[in-house]
């Protein structure tokens, strides 16, 4: 079977994040760039069952030029078969919708895919809605938030959590699922995948080579955006008390001042 797995490059949860002039997430330093942690469950997910029933894995990422890094370092070492790459300054900004729109047009460059695998959120948005949106512009049937995955036969079958407890949903594939941190424990690569990686197909593609309108997306064209923002105050520094047998009345005096009693 023939897997596409939707990758995004992030700012790493440790960096601290900063806004653009325009409102957009501020990606400008590369060093901070990494491989979304749940596209990373994701990339396992479908390595498993390549490995049970054969076939390849494609990773594909929208995104900067940066994201070749983190295509040849990440996702590629953990055995992912080859990659396509979409970059073009005129995705820049682009909110969930349009950059789901611009998965499914870049989808229908890849041949004969059985299933397409992504996080269910990325680590700097969090909206989750990426994997639904997909499947309204794919026309694929869509399981999502999934803990775990089987196929059998031409049925991709998942199993997820619900209000009222686990679920199990399935599809004929070709479908889109998403899944959750916690339905694997992620390969870290292999000194061997690493160099691998140097030399695995790494097909980019600028917005017209991926069949993309680019009317459709980037910040201007985006449905949603950042209307107002500010920077974070700098931390003030705490008040000490020395222990003078009296600290307690003082704290007790503070939180009064601070109605916080």
């Amino acid at each position: 079977m023939n897997i596409v797995v939707c990758a995004k490059q992030v700012p790493d949860t440790a960096a601290e994040k900063r806004l653009s002039s325009d409102g957009t997430l501020d990606r400008s330093n590369d060093a901070d760039q990494i491989l979304n942690p749940l596209d990373e469950y994701g990339t396992e997910a479908a390595l498993k069952l390549v490995e049970a029933n054969g076939g390849e894995v494609t990773i594909l990422m929208v995104g900067p030029k940066s994201a070749t890094e983190t295509l040849r370092k990440k996702a590629l070492p953990m055995g992912a078969d080859k990659a396509i790459q979409v970059t073009d300054e005129a995705l820049h900004g682009s909110d969930a919708v349009a950059t789901a729109y611009a998965l499914a047009q870049a989808l229908k460059q890849v041949e004969g895919f059985d299933l397409v695998i992504l996080g269910s959120e990325s680590t700097d948005a969090r909206g989750s809605l990426v994997p639904s949106a997909l499947s309204e512009f794919t026309g694929l049937p869509g399981l999502t938030f999934a803990k775990s995955i089987e196929v059998d036969g031409n049925v991709v079958r998942i199993q997820r959590e619900g209000d009222k407890g686990f679920e199990t949903v399935e599809a004929e594939m070709p479908a889109i699922v998403s899944v959750v941190k916690g339905i694997n424990e992620p390969r870290y690569p292999s000194f061997k995948g690493i160099m691998a990686a140097k030399n695995k197909p790494l097909d980019e593609k600028d917005a017209a080579g991926a069949g993309i309108d680019t009317s459709m997306v980037g910040l201007a064209n985006s449905k949603s955006k950042v209307g107002e923002w500010k920077e974070r105050p700098p931390k003030e520094a705490g008040t000490i008390v020395e222990d003078d047998g009296e600290a307690f009345a003082k704290l007790a005096d503070w939180l009064e001042e601070n109605k916080l009693l």
